[in-house]
């Protein structure tokens, strides 16, 4: 079931008291503050469009304030975009007025682009929570890979959207991922690396050689089991670049089990069983899911956090790595 949104404008009256330290500061300087959530130019618009009174006036963006003084704002929010709601089911983990914590199911898209308008996570969510329409993105904050499986926040309104994208930039988030890798590690580490876009293949992201043409990218891992010619990881990401772990495991050859990008062609153990070869043969997606995500909560400001398993295709490629491990 489809059903499109026509533009849907959303108001809001709302009264603030400009704060007694705030003598002779610029009324659009206090609003910054009342308001953190807003730009300064929506703010000031708003102002010029008579939208904030400062005791009943209309006022200017440089109208010295004393104090004291009401402010009164009509807020208005506009549809965010043109996108469908579409009846897909989702698997939540948490809601409040606040936000969702959904497990993505690998596969899934989460966010429409060219060639992929619709069937995606974004869809799925103005179909479950039709006033997403009005918040940027759906108030998607972070993304995870179409073929990575689990957990993602999304904001329910603009505060919160404000508020959890402000601790993402902090690198406050805690989020953790499992990863199945080829190669058999010694030990866990740290991976300090910049990336960027590929120099040639511009689909793929890459270890960049000057780290001033990339991002900064840092990585922490740790084994979780070992096995022949396998290692199932724990993975930290203090940040969150495009394909992150995909690059930098790939980067220390160490590349992820059904990786179609990074991992270069498929290399069976030679001595490995049908029953696995079957298996790693038709795994058509990197074993990468993240597991659990830990944040402040926008309105209470409580630590919060959930926790995933991963899906049965990467329960049951342990389970077929564990037996073929057996002596």
């Amino acid at each position: 079931m489809n059903s499109t949104h026509n533009k849907q404008i959303q108001t809001e009256q709302r009264q603030y008291q400009v704060p007694a330290d705030a003598y002779g500061m610029r009324v659009d300087q206090v609003l910054v503050e009342l308001v953190p959530e807003f730009s300064r130019s929506r703010l000031q618009q708003w102002v010029k469009q008579g939208r904030i009174l400062l005791n009943g006036q209309n006022i200017k963006p440089k109208t010295k304030v004393t104090g004291g003084e009401t402010l009164d704002i009509t807020i208005e929010q506009e549809q965010q975009g043109e996108w469908q709601a579409e009846d897909i089911p989702l698997d939540l983990v948490y809601e409040d007025s606040s936000l969702l914590v959904i497990n993505k199911p690998a596969g899934l898209v989460v966010h429409p682009a060219i060639g992929n308008r619709n069937g995606t996570l974004l869809n799925a969510l103005l179909f479950h929570c039709p006033q997403l329409i009005n918040v940027p993105r759906a108030g998607i904050v972070h993304r995870i890979d179409k073929e990575t499986s689990g957990l993602l926040v999304v904001a329910k309104t603009l505060a919160a959207q404000t508020h959890l994208v402000n601790q993402l930039q902090k690198r406050a988030f805690d989020r953790e991922y499992e990863a199945i890798v080829n190669g058999e590690m010694t030990g866990g580490g740290t991976i300090n690396k910049a990336i960027g876009r590929h120099p040639v293949q511009r689909v793929k992201m890459a270890v960049m050689k000057n780290p001033d043409s990339g991002k900064e990218a840092i990585t922490h891992y740790r084994i979780k089991d070992r096995f022949r010619r396998y290692t199932a990881v724990t993975v930290k990401l203090e940040t969150g670049r495009t394909h992150q772990i995909r690059v930098h495991m790939a980067y220390i050859r160490y590349p992820l089990v059904g990786d179609q990008v990074y991992a270069g062609r498929l290399r069976l153990p030679p001595d490995c069983n049908e029953t696995l070869k079957t298996f790693l043969l038709n795994f058509k997606r990197q074993a990468l899911h993240a597991r659990k995500l830990g944040l402040e909560h926008p309105e209470s400001g409580q630590w919060l956090e959930w926790e995933a398993e991963a899906p049965e295709d990467m329960q049951q490629l342990k389970a077929l790595l564990r037996d073929y491990s057996q002596p």
